[in-house]
C-alpha cells in the first residue's frame, strides 16, 4: 500500500494484531511474515488471501478434519542435500518423514472438495500423495526415531554381540563387586559412573588392594573409582563394537540419503506448501479468536462495515467484563467524508480508529470481526492522523507535527485514499487553527478522498452539512445523566456538552453563567439547540423502530391470516371432491340396486345385461380420464418479479426465507429490514413476495 508507515501502524494499534497473529503461527516463517505484515493494494491478492483464510475458518468451525500441522522447517536439510555425498543425521530423516506424512493426511482431508475450497486446493496443487519417502524412513527407523536393529543384517549383529558382551560384563562386575562387598572395601554407594564406563566406589585406604584401572576419586578424596581389571578387556571389546555400529549406522544413513536425495524437487514443494499453510491457519486461528468473517468484495473504493467492533477493545472489555457496542459506518459516494463530533470520551476516536485498523487487516488479508453482511472496498494509502504525536528531535510541537502530516496529505491524497484525522484542527488559536482547518477540509474534499473526521469545530461540522458528499455524524449521549452510549449517529453534528458536564461535575452555577457571557449568545444557543436536538431525535428514533417494528409484526400477522385462508380453502375443496366423489358412488349404488330388483331368474336378461354393460363402459373411461397423467409439463423459470420491487414492497432472499420489508431504493441496491437487521441488498438477489 502506497505511503503506509509504521507510524501508521501504531496509529491504529496494528502492531498489536500482528503481534497477536505472529503467536498463532507455528514456524519461524509465518511468524516472521506475520511481524513485517503491511497492507496490499492489489485486489487480485487481497481477496486470494482473504478466500484462503476463510476456507480454513470454515473447515475449523464447521467441524471438518484437518491435520494439525506437525512439521519443522527444513532449510538445513535441503541444503544438505543439495551437497553431494553428504550424510543426513538422524533428525532431519524423522523431519522428513513428519512433513511428508502431514502433506498426506492434508491432501486426504481436501480430496474431492476443489469446490468447496478451491483456494486451498491450489496451495497444494503442486504435490500428491505418495509413500516415496515415508517407507524407506521407516524401514530404518523405529517409533522412537532410533536406527532400527532391523535397518541391516550386519547391524542386527553388532547390536546381539554388544548385548551378549554387556550380560557378560554385568555379570563379572557384579561378582568382583560382591567379593569387595563381603571384606568391606567399598563405599557405601558401592558404585558410579566415570566419563561413561562403569566403576567400583573403593574406599581410598583399600584402593592398592583392589586390582583394576584407576578412573577418578570423590571431591573429599576419600572415595576412589576403579574399573575392576576383569572388565578392562571387555569394555575395550565393547567399545570396538561401538566403533563397527556407528560406521554401520553411517553407512545406512549414507544409503538413505541417496535415496531421500532423489525425491529433493518433491521435499522442496512439501517445505513451501507446509510453510504456506502454517500461514493460512495463523490467519484463520486469529479470525476464530476474533469472531471475524469474509465481507462482500466490491471491485471499488467505500466501505459498509455492519456490526463492526475494534477487535482490541472487544478483548480488552471481555477482561474487564465490559459489553462492547458494535457500529455501522458507510462511507460510499454520497457519503465519502464522514465528520464525527459530540462530547469527549464518548466513543469519536474509537470509532474512527475501528474503520481504519479493519480496514488496514482486510487488505493485509486478514478477516475482520464485522457482519458478513457487510462490504469493503479497496484503498491504494490510508493516511492516519491520530494522538498526540511530538518530535523532541526537531522541536516540533504537536500542532507543528500535524501541519506537517497535513502537507505530506496534500501532496500525496487522492480519490483512492482513506483519511483518517482525530481531533482535526486542534493545538492551535481555535478561531485561526479553525480557519486553517476549514480550508484543509475544503482541499481533501476536492481531491475526492474518503475518510472519517473527529472535530470539536463548528465551522467543519457546517461545511459538512454543505457539501454534497460530506455527511455529519454524532456520538450519541445521554443529555439527562450525561452518560456516552457509544452509539454512532449518522445526519447530525453532535454537541459538545461543554456546560453540562462541568455542571454534573460540580462547577459553581456561578462561574458556568460567567462562562456563558464570555461567548456569544448565539454560539450558547446553537450548543444547546444541537444537545436538544440530539436529544428529540433519540426519542424519533426510538418512536421510528417501534413503528417499523409494528408494521413488520403486521405484515407477519396478515402473512399468518393469509396462510390459514388458504390451508382453509384448500381444506374446502378437498371435502367438495370427496362429497362429490360420495355423491356419484351413492348413485351408483342406487342403479346397481335397481339392476337387482330387474333381473329375473331363469331367463338371458339381455337387455338388462346391455344396460349394465353400457353403464359400466361409460364408468370405466370417467375413471381413466381421471386418473390420466398430464404430460410432461416444462419446467418454468420462476418469477421472482424484481422489477416491480418498489419501497414498502415484502421481499425475500432468493436464497432463503426470511421475508423483509423494502425501506429505500438506490440504484441496483435495496435496504431491507429484515427483522430486527437492516441490510443492503442487490436487488437482482430479490423475490417479490408482495
Amino acid at each position: 500500500m502506497l505511503h503506509f508507515d509504521e507510524q501508521v501502524a501504531s496509529d491504529l494499534e496494528f502492531d498489536i494484531v500482528r503481534a497477536m497473529l505472529a503467536e498463532k503461527a507455528l514456524q519461524p516463517t509465518a511468524k516472521s511474515r506475520a511481524h513485517v505484515l503491511v497492507p496490499l493494494r492489489n485486489r487480485k491478492t487481497i481477496v486470494r488471501l482473504l478466500q484462503e483464510t476463510d476456507e480454513l475458518r470454515r473447515i475449523k468451525t464447521e467441524g471438518e478434519s484437518f491435520p494439525s500441522l506437525e512439521f519443522e522447517e527444513m532449510p538445513d536439510e535441503i541444503r544438505m542435500l543439495e551437497i553431494r555425498d553428504s550424510v543426513l543425521s538422524e533428525a532431519a530423516f524423522n523431519i522428513i518423514s513428519r512433513a511428508s506424512n502431514t502433506v498426506n493426511q492434508i491432501i486426504q482431508s481436501l480430496k474431492d472438495k476443489e469446490n468447496k475450497y478451491p483456494r486451498l486446493h491450489h496451495v497444494k496443487k503442486n504435490i500428491y500423495d505418495t509413500k516415496d519417502l515415508i517407507t524407506p524412513i521407516a524401514k530404518v527407523f523405529n517409533a522412537n526415531g532410533e536406527i532400527s536393529d532391523k535397518a541391516s543384517q550386519a547391524l542386527n549383529n553388532i547390536r546381539e554381540e554388544m548385548t551378549g558382551l554387556r550380560r557378560k560384563t554385568s555379570q563379572s562386575f557384579n561378582r568382583v563387586m560382591r567379593d569387595l562387598q563381603a571384606k568391606g572395601m567399598l563405599a557405601d554407594i558401592r558404585e558410579g559412573f566415570v566419563n561413561e564406563r562403569r566403576a567400583l566406589a573403593v574406599e581410598s585406604t583399600y584402593k592398592r588392594r583392589v586390582n583394576g584401572n584407576v578412573l577418578g576419586s570423590s571431591n573429599t578424596g576419600t572415595i576412589t573409582f576403579i574399573e575392576p581389571a576383569v572388565v578392562v578387556p571387555l569394555n575395550h571389546e565393547l567399545e570396538i563394537l561401538r566403533d563397527d555400529e556407528r560406521k554401520e549406522m553411517r553407512r545406512i544413513l549414507k544409503d538413505l540419503t541417496k535415496i531421500v536425495r532423489a525425491h529433493l524437487p518433491l521435499i522442496r514443494l512439501y517445505s513451501q506448501t507446509l510453510i504456506e499453510f502454517d500461514w493460512i491457519q495463523a490467519r484463520a486461528k486469529l479470525a476464530i479468536d476474533l469472531k471475524a468473517y469474509l465481507p462482500g468484495l466490491p471491485n471499488k473504493t467505500g466501505l459498509h462495515f455492519i456490526k463492526a467492533f475494534h477487535p482490541l477493545l472487544v478483548k480488552t472489555n471481555e477482561i474487564l467484563g465490559i459489553n462492547t457496542h458494535p457500529q455501522t459506518i458507510e462511507l460510499s459516494k454520497e457519503g465519502r467524508l464522514l465528520v464525527i463530533s459530540g462530547p469527549n470520551a464518548g466513543g469519536k476516536s474509537i470509532t474512527l480508529k475501528t474503520v481504519g485498523l479493519l480496514q488496514v487487516m482486510f487488505q493485509s488479508g486478514l478477516l475482520i470481526p464485522v457482519s458478513p453482511a457487510s462490504e469493503v472496498g479497496f484503498f491504494d494509502s490510508i493516511l492516519t492522523d491520530i494522538g498526540d504525536n511530538q518530535s523532541i528531535e526537531n522541536q516540533l510541537s504537536t500542532y507543528s507535527y500535524r501541519l506537517g502530516r497535513m502537507k505530506h496529505f496534500l501532496e500525496v491524497s487522492d480519490n483512492k485514499s482513506l483519511l483518517l484525522l482525530d481531533e482535526f484542527g486542534t493545538g492551535s488559536d481555535p478561531e485561526l487553527g479553525g480557519a486553517l482547518a476549514e480550508v484543509f477540509f475544503e482541499e481533501l474534499y476536492k481531491r475526492g478522498v474518503s475518510g472519517v473526521i473527529t472535530t470539536h469545530y463548528a465551522n467543519i461540522k457546517s461545511r459538512a452539512a454543505e457539501l454534497p458528499h460530506a455527511i455529519n455524524a454524532s456520538m450519541l449521549f445521554d443529555r439527562d445523566t450525561l452518560a456516552p452510549l457509544f452509539k454512532l449517529h449518522i445526519g447530525q453534528p453532535g454537541s459538545s456538552f461543554t456546560f453540562e458536564v462541568a455542571e454534573m461535575i460540580g462547577i459553581p452555577q456561578a462561574i458556568i453563567t460567567r462562562a456563558k457571557t464570555k461567548l456569544d449568545k448565539r454560539k450558547v444557543e446553537l450548543d444547546a439547540l444541537m444537545g436538544d436536538l440530539q436529544k428529540e431525535k433519540g426519542k424519533i428514533a426510538k418512536l421510528a423502530n417501534r413503528q417499523l417494528r409494528a408494521e413488520v409484526d403486521a405484515q407477519k400477522l396478515s402473512l399468518e391470516a393469509s396462510k390459514i385462508k388458504s390451508q382453509f380453502s384448500e381444506k374446502n375443496t378437498a371435502l367438495n371432491k370427496a362429497t362429490e366423489e360420495n355423491n356419484k358412488e351413492l348413485s351408483l349404488g342406487k342403479k346397481m340396486n335397481q339392476f337387482i330388483s330387474r333381473f329375473k331368474p331363469g331367463t338371458k336378461n339381455k337387455e338388462l345385461l346391455e344396460e349394465i354393460l353400457k353403464l359400466l363402459a361409460v364408468e370405466t373411461a370417467r375413471k381413466n380420464k381421471t386418473s390420466a397423467k398430464p404430460a410432461d409439463a416444462v419446467k418454468r423459470r420462476p418469477n421472482h418479479r424484481s422489477n416491480e420491487i418498489k419501497v414498502g414492497s415484502v421481499v425475500k432472499l432468493r436464497s432463503g426465507k426470511e421475508k423483509g420489508d423494502v425501506l429505500s431504493l438506490q440504484g441496483k441496491n435495496a435496504t431491507v429490514l429484515f427483522g430486527a437487521f437492516k441490510t443492503r441488498v442487490k436487488i437482482e438477489k430479490l423475490s417479490l413476495v408482495k
